[in-house]
């Protein structure tokens, strides 16, 4: 359900389930502006699903875990109590500036491992598939293609 100005313990209420996202940046286009904006908006660049799993099939989302997987290999693992900014925390400063609406989608953003940072640096290219896995919400896989 939507609001404004929710309170971190009400905060979980307004949560309609859970799911997997896949944010797929174009990176050289990231760092065309102070923000991520340009980057973030190329489309087919992200990948959500496969299903929403509500809140009282996953319980504690603290306790999950979350994998990406490239070509197979494991790149990122986290487990959501890791977020820098709890899910009740992004939801209580969202909707102090925003009216929420049911239906909305909040991304809390990805873990440790992105292939910018590692050394040598790894970027997907057409051909790969990338993983995101979450036990008990889902396992998105999406193939990586070129843009047409």
């Amino acid at each position: 359900r939507g609001g404004r100005t929710i309170t971190e313990d009400d905060a979980l209420d307004h949560i309609a389930g859970y799911s997997c996202y896949h944010d797929g940046s174009v990176r050289d286009w990231q760092r065309h502006t102070p923000q991520f904006t340009p980057g973030k908006n190329f489309p087919a660049t992200g990948g959500f699903g496969p299903a929403l799993v509500t809140p009282d099939e996953v319980g504690d989302y603290t306790q999950l875990s979350i994998t990406g997987r490239l070509n197979g290999n494991v790149v990122q693992q986290a487990s959501l109590s890791d977020l820098i900014f709890s899910i009740p925390q992004l939801i209580v400063y969202l909707s102090a500036f925003t009216t929420l609406s049911a239906g909305d989608v909040i991304l809390t953003g990805t873990p440790g491992g992105v292939g910018e940072r590692r050394e040598p640096p790894l970027f997907m290219k057409a051909g790969d598939v990338f993983e995101v896995d979450i036990p008990g919400v889902g396992l998105l896989i999406n193939p990586i293609v070129a843009e047409i």
